[in-house]
């Protein structure tokens, strides 16, 4: 697949932030548990934030860095699990907004955190395909969590945009990817009730590292490769503890994931987070010649594995655009009060 990769991308963080210890301190829950899962803050979408909104963001910033025309895209994949509507698409208010519409195909994404990765997998098939020149993948979320649950700590609210198209535009070619799925039960929520549950005990093994370990060591032996032949491994970042515990696993040094980690100040951003880091590595790190994996996940069970190889376009560019690091460092402090009337978890009766 080495004639599609990354033409543009593109970040969005709301400015919000949310001390973990605040929502602690609410709860009762020790705070012991935050600092072992590697968590500070995390960010908050505000009162006129959403999951579109957020994309939207996220696609215009990839649009700047791709320099193309928007009516030049021939599909938009957006993947959420907490989109506005529960009946009407998401993708074409995005591809509306973005002066997309009317000659392209939208589609919605469901597959919790990897809804955005299973987009990416199908705009780079449509590209080398030759069926479209580009499409755009937008992974963003405002997530959801019971209040006083652990999975509150870290679900919070970001996202992220990749423009996918020929290799000779890229700032990243596509090498490989390979998909590692079973239908794990970890996470899920049922019609009309409000918030998720997860199956704690179920979270860790065997949903998030058995997924991303058979997904990248598929991956590894596909194209022969190693954890040596990688400069940089992303993977789905549900708190600040687990990525680099699955990189130990597979064999990746800390000094490899830390670039790309976002976590630990913005919170898991969902469909975002391995996008998120993605982007990071991208901005900050990552030289022309690198090869870097990309391992999103998501419940229920799956994962995907990308291997990208950088080329000489990126310097140019980083600049075009807000990096992750401009929104992970312009942010508001706020109380849990202002958290919870931003997320609507006081019910107004009238």
């Amino acid at each position: 697949m080495k004639s599609v990769g990354i033409v543009g991308w593109g970040a969005y963080i709301p400015l919000y932030r949310i001390a973990v210890d605040e929502i602690a301190k609410m709860w009762g829950i020790d705070p012991f548990l935050a600092k072992a899962l590697g968590m500070y803050e995390k960010a908050v979408g505000g009162l006129d934030e959403d999951a579109v909104t957020i994309g939207v963001e996220a696609a215009m910033n990839a649009l700047q860095r791709a320099k193309i025309k928007p009516d030049s895209i021939g599909a938009v994949f957006f993947g959420t699990e907490s989109k506005p509507y529960a009946v009407k698409p998401s993708a074409t208010i995005v591809a509306e907004v973005l002066g997309i519409t009317p000659n392209t195909m939208a589609s919605d994404l469901e597959f919790a955190c990897r809804a955005a990765s299973e987009g990416l997998r199908a705009a780079f098939a449509l590209v080398e395909s030759g069926q479209i020149d580009y499409g755009l993948v937008i992974g963003a979320d405002t997530a959801q969590a019971n209040p006083g649950d652990v999975l509150e700590l870290t679900a919070s609210s970001g996202g992220a945009a990749f423009i996918v198209g020929p290799s000779s535009e890229s700032v990243a070619i596509l090498e490989g990817v390979f998909t590692f799925i079973t239908d794990t039960p970890d996470f899920w929520r049922r019609e009309g009730v409000p918030y998720p549950f997860h199956g704690e005990g179920f979270t860790g093994d065997p949903a998030y590292f058995h997924h991303i370990i058979g997904a990248v060591e598929g991956l590894m032996k596909k194209l022969g490769l190693s954890p040596n032949d990688f400069d940089y491994a992303i993977f789905h970042q549900p708190n600040g503890k687990f990525p680099l515990v699955v990189g130990k696993r597979l064999g990746f040094s800390r000094e490899k994931i830390i670039p790309s980690l976002v976590t630990p100040y913005a919170g898991n951003t969902y469909n975002g987070s391995a996008l998120l880091g993605f982007a990071r590595v991208l901005e900050n790190v990552a030289k022309p010649g690198d090869r870097i994996l990309v391992a999103p996940f998501g419940s229920g069970a799956g994962s995907d594995a990308f291997s990208f190889i950088v080329t000489d376009k990126l310097e140019e560019r980083k600049k075009l655009a807000p990096t992750v690091d401009d929104y992970l460092s312009n942010k508001k402090i706020i109380s849990y009060s202002e958290y919870a009337r931003m997320r609507q978890l006081i019910k107004i009766v009238r």
